[in-house]
C-alpha cells in the first residue's frame, strides 16, 4: 500500500477508535496515525489468527481492520495506565 494511503488510512482509523473509546480529547492527529498505523498491523495480525486476510488495500474492510486494531491497542494501553504504569503481576 502507497505509504501516504496508509498514513490516510491510519489517521482514519486512529480517529475512530478513539472517538469510539472517547479518547479523542487527550490525543492529537499524529497519535491518530501512529495508533491507526500500528493498529493496522495489530488488526491484521488477528485477522490471520482467524484465516482472514489482513490489509487488502484502501477500502472498508481495510479500515474495519485497522480500527478493530487500535481499538485493542487503546484497550491494552487503559489497562497498563488505570493500574498506575504496572501490571499488577503475582510474584
Amino acid at each position: 500500500m502507497d505509504f501516504i494511503l496508509l498514513m490516510l488510512l491510519g489517521g482514519l482509523a486512529g480517529w475512530i477508535a478513539s472517538l469510539i473509546l472517547k479518547t479523542n480529547s487527550g490525543q492529537g492527529i499524529f497519535m491518530d496515525i501512529i495508533l491507526g498505523i500500528i493498529g493496522a498491523i495489530v488488526g491484521g495480525l488477528i485477522m490471520n489468527l482467524f484465516d482472514q486476510p489482513g490489509l487488502t488495500g484502501f477500502n472498508l474492510y481495510s479500515l474495519f481492520v485497522a480500527i478493530l486494531g487500535a481499538l485493542i491497542l487503546i484497550w491494552i494501553g487503559r489497562a497498563i495506565t488505570s493500574s498506575g504504569g504496572s501490571l499488577n503481576l503475582p510474584k
